[in-house]
């Protein structure tokens, strides 16, 4: 998979699953970003060892990983994570994380829409994202895409700075939320990307 797209200031990107020679861009991209948004991801995704965890777990095929990359190196990284346990297998995961020079260039909606295809052919009915409660502008815009709040778990979790947070986890049906990336992107320039 690899897709050309344009962004709204008219650079070229391509979206592509992510490659084991990945892990240099890879380590550089998650090292850029700034601390205030390391500080909320699950695992410290600067460290070699965690990068090459990351893009060995895609051979289950239960992790599908996509890049997005400019100029050779990556601008955002998105994964879709499948349940493996029977009784979940209908649910998946996504995580999505965009460099803030490319934040508001519709980079992350193209993405989105890409991870959600993958779902798609996977026969995901359900998307589920977990988020600590200070990413706000992460949880606006899941609420923009249809996402509701199912569970906060209060102190549940600890940024990699030690301090407890609370888990919000939001989920959308993956029908419904289709039908509101296609409205979303009827009146963007999402055409232009086809």
């Amino acid at each position: 998979m690899k897709k050309v797209i344009k962004l709204k200031d008219g650079a070229e990107a391509i979206i592509r699953k992510m490659r084991k020679e990945d892990i240099e861009k890879s380590l550089v991209f998650f090292r850029a970003l700034p601390e205030e948004d390391r500080k909320y991801l699950r695992r410290d995704i600067t460290k070699r060892e965690v990068v090459r965890e990351r893009i060995n777990a895609m051979q289950s095929g239960r992790v599908k990983r996509l890049v997005a990359v400019l100029d050779d190196q990556i601008i955002a990284d998105g994964s879709l994570e499948l349940e493996t346990q029977e009784w979940k297998k209908h649910i998946g995961e996504i995580r999505l994380i965009v460099a803030r020079p490319f934040q508001h260039k519709g980079l992350g909606m193209l993405m989105a829409r890409e991870l959600y295809l993958l779902a798609a052919r996977k026969k995901v009915e359900v998307i589920v994202v977990q988020m600590m409660r200070p990413q706000v502008a992460a949880i606006s815009i899941f609420h923009r895409l249809g996402f509701s709040e199912d569970a906060t778990l209060t102190d549940y979790v600890e940024d990699l700075s030690g301090s407890k947070q609370d888990l919000i986890v939001m989920r959308c049906d993956l029908k419904a939320l289709m039908k509101e990336m296609e409205d979303y992107v009827a009146d963007s320039d999402w055409e232009r990307t086809r």
